[in-house]
């Protein structure tokens, strides 16, 4: 037993794909705060992203490091999993990392679906190829795949993004299968519209043109979660969270939605 008050995970190592802003650093920020060291990943540079790594250290008293990879690149997933490494076991994976492209399927160029396949699909299968067996060594391990609803719902020039977060959710359940009884869960979390820093992008495109910000916020819900608000980035990070602490540890194979009621309708 931890003493009261003592985070959850405390030294943990944690690895987040896509994670130098947005759900991917909120769910870092998480994990940090429950006592995890945390590797951030992206494509910017390590300036850009280091003053994040060094805000996680001073708030949590953690250790943070950032790699750089381009994980639609032959070797990039496993050079990040070495990289990783160099902090410490890896113990919980998160897969965030994921590209899309906007365009009728008639018309879906061939690279970008390429694109979208490697580094939405075979970029999880290489880091838990990589990381797994260190997991099994341990007896212990955490996975968690970052999926959406649209993972169940269809949506216009959308044809990437639908099929790649639609096969997340099988592949989660023969990973969470074949850890089965091993210390490890493998889940999948599937957030409705999170306000990221390209949604809040689109809300100002709309404010730009004279809508106020109440108006525009509808305009980009419309249809979709029954709330009528955004999904807090920091409760995707606690569900997280939750799900690699001692309370998750019979939860594995589950399609976990944080989506306001947008798939009950």
């Amino acid at each position: 037993m931890r003493p009261p008050g003592e985070p959850t995970l405390r030294g943990e190592c944690a690895l987040v794909t896509g994670s130098s802003d947005g759900l991917g650093y909120a769910i870092a920020q998480g994990l940090a705060r429950a006592g995890c060291n945390v590797v951030l990943h992206g494509l910017e540079a390590e300036s850009v992203v280091q003053p994040r790594c060094d805000e996680l250290v001073q708030a949590h008293g953690v250790q943070a490091r950032y790699v750089r990879s381009d994980l639609a690149t032959e070797h990039g997933a496993h050079r990040l999993a070495d990289a990783a490494r160099e902090l410490g076991e890896v113990g919980i994976l998160v897969n965030n990392a994921v590209v899309r492209h906007f365009s009728p399927v008639a018309e879906f160029p061939i690279d970008a679906w390429q694109r979208a396949l490697t580094v939405n699909l075979t970029a999880p299968l290489q880091l838990v190829q990589f990381l797994l067996p260190g997991m099994r060594s341990r007896g212990w391990g955490r996975i968690v795949n970052l999926s959406s609803v649209y993972g169940s719902r269809g949506t216009v020039n959308r044809i990437d993004y639908v099929t790649t977060k639609s096969a997340l959710l099988g592949f989660t359940r023969a990973v969470a299968l074949e850890t089965s009884g091993e210390g490890i869960t493998c889940n999948a979390v599937c957030p409705g519209t999170v306000l990221t820093p390209a949604i809040e992008t689109r809300v100002a495109q709309i404010v730009a043109k004279g809508v106020p910000r109440e108006e525009a916020e509808r305009q980009v819900l419309a249809g979709k979660q029954p709330t009528g608000r955004f999904v807090e980035a920091g409760d995707v990070a606690e569900l997280i969270v939750f799900l690699c602490g001692p309370a998750g540890r019979d939860i594995t194979g589950a399609m976990l939605p944080m989506d306001g009621g947008w798939l009950a309708g």
